[in-house]
Order: structure tokens, then sequence, then C-alpha cells
């Protein structure tokens, strides 16, 4: 694949690359990234994955006016994205800075954040994107993968059977989350009148602040149409324990403006992102796949969630204002 890039980034952008250096970002293992660099110290970020909706979106986005988002360089023949072995080559501007997780966002990137997330939801998408883009249909798909998680007696090694040790110990308020999502669910309908574009993934890992302090939106990779609750529920969500702070949420929707919020919504968005991110941790541990340094780091971020303030207390007490 390396070489198939290499000659890709030659051939099709006039890129010839010294160095080409694979990434280890975010948690989607459909996309393989990497950093390239010219002998002359230009930089740019490829990513190469299996579809390329996300720069549809994007360039939507732009066009109405959104300056929150990265766009991709095009090729030689004017086209966003290069096939390569089936699959699609993206090369974006590589733009140094950090990212939500590592760097606490000020007051007024606060509120610019606010406001390119209204931005994004009140966008008009056109009916040929938004066929392309899947739709909220509140599926309880994580939650059944979680029950069968809970039922594993046998573990392939050793982190495996630590964090079996952990859920069994905390199993009662695994549990809870999952009947509280099952219950938060109950009676919700897709209402595609209602639903807007929504990013589906806005944490902080996905907030990049450049040298210069701009902000932007990145990894457009799995939009959904849905409530803007699928978005907002995010903000002062605690994922990866940042994002708790009800100062953050003030400046935010400062900028966001005027909106009535969806309490049951929002607790239904915070449980069942904790149902998906533990079958999504359980798939990856009990599988024992991945270096053991990486399944280290994925162990410490599921034992994080129970954390006080983390994932699972803000949910419980979001469900107890919803409920």
């Amino acid at each position: 694949m390396l070489e198939s890039i290499t000659s890709c980034l030659h051939a099709d952008y006039g890129i010839k690359v010294a160095a080409l250096e694979p990434l280890s970002l975010g948690a989607d293992v459909e996309a393989a990234l990497y950093k390239a660099e010219t002998a002359d110290k230009k930089r740019y970020f490829i990513k190469v994955k299996t579809n390329s909706t996300s720069i549809a979106v994007t360039r939507l986005l732009q066009d109405a006016g959104l300056q929150n988002v990265i766009l991709p360089i095009k090729n030689r023949h004017g086209e966003d994205f290069q096939k390569v072995e089936n699959r699609s080559l993206v090369v974006y501007p590589f733009i140094e800075g950090e990212d939500g997780f590592s760097r606490p966002l000020r007051d007024e990137q606060w509120i610019a954040l606010g406001k390119a997330l209204r931005q994004v939801h009140e966008v008009a998408v056109p009916i040929e994107l938004r066929n392309q883009i899947r739709e909220e249909a509140y599926s309880n798909k994580w939650r059944k993968l979680v029950e069968q998680y809970l039922e594993i007696d046998s573990h392939p090694d050793a982190i495996a059977s630590r964090l079996a040790q952990f859920m069994k110990k905390h199993k009662s308020a695994i549990r809870a989350v999952i009947d509280h999502a099952n219950e938060l669910a109950d009676g919700l309908t897709p209402v595609p009148s209602e639903f807007v574009l929504c990013h589906s993934d806005i944490h902080g890992g996905n907030i990049l602040i450049g040298k210069d302090d701009a902000l932007y939106i990145v990894d457009w990779d799995e939009p959904i149409m849905a409530p803007k609750e699928r978005d907002l529920m995010f903000i002062g969500g605690g994922v990866a324990n940042v994002w708790n702070k009800p100062q953050e949420e003030e400046f935010f929707y400062k900028g966001y403006g005027p909106v009535e919020v969806n309490k049951r919504l929002l607790a239904y968005y915070r449980h069942e992102r904790i149902v998906e991110d533990v079958a999504i941790y359980c798939r990856e541990l009990f599988s024992a796949s991945g270096t053991a340094g990486d399944r280290e780091v994925m162990l410490q971020h599921f034992v994080a969630m129970f954390e006080p303030n983390g994932v699972v207390d803000i949910a419980n007490k979001t469900y107890a204002q919803g409920c």
C-alpha cells in the first residue's frame, strides 16, 4: 500500500514524497492515515478510505459559508480524490496543531464551535447527497452486543481478563446504562422532517486547533441525518473526561444561539454512545487484536468511562434530568 500511495501522489498530485509516515489517530478501522513529506519539507495529510461522502459534505458546508472545515487538495484531473487499490485516497493540507483532548478550548473558541455547529445543523442538504447519508433509526444493535459481552467467561490473554474482571465489578452500572438506553429509546421513532445534518462524533478528538488558534471540525466520515441532540450530547458529555465543565457549555451555547434541547434525546444519545464504546472496546480487547501497548491504552480508556464526572456519571445525571 505504501508504494501505491507514493506512486499515486507523484503521478496524480505532483507530490514527490521523501517520507511517508503512518499515523495512529482516531478509532476508524476503515481508514488509513499518513503524513507525507517532500524533500523541501512540505507536508500533507493523507487519508485512504472506502467512501467519499465526507468530501461532498465538507464541500457543501464550505459553500454554505462554514470556514471551520478542511477541504481536500484536488488532483491533476480536478477531482477531490484518487482511486488506489479500490479505495479513495484523499490529500489534505497538513495543519500543525493540537486536538481538543490535548488542548482545552478557550472561551472564544467555545463560542466559535457553537456558531460552527449551528451552521452545520441549519445547512440545507440536497436530496442527492441526503440519500447517501445514513439516517437515525434508534437501533438496539450495540445494546444487544454488550449484553453478549457481559456473559463472556473465556479470555485470550491478561488484558482481556482484566477487562472481564472490571466489567464483572461494574456489571450493575453497565446494565443500568443499557436499561436506561432501552427505556429512553422506547417511543422514539425516526422523524426525517426533524432531522438535521450531524457530524455524529464531535468530541474533543475531532476538533483541531491550529497554531494560529483557528478551529477546525475534522473527520466527517460518518455524518448522519438525526435530531440536533445527536451532536449536542457531546457538549458537556465528558468523552475522554474532557468537555465536562458547566462554563464550557455556557460559552458554546452563546455561540450556538437560542435552542430548546430535548433532554430525553440528550440522555438517550449519551447512554447509547457509552454502550457503543463498550461494545467496540470489548470487540477489540476480547479478540486480542492489535499491539499490547495499543490494547493497554484502550483498556485505560474503558476504565476512565466509569470515573467520577466521566461519561457514565454525566449520562446518569442527564437521565435524572430528562425522565
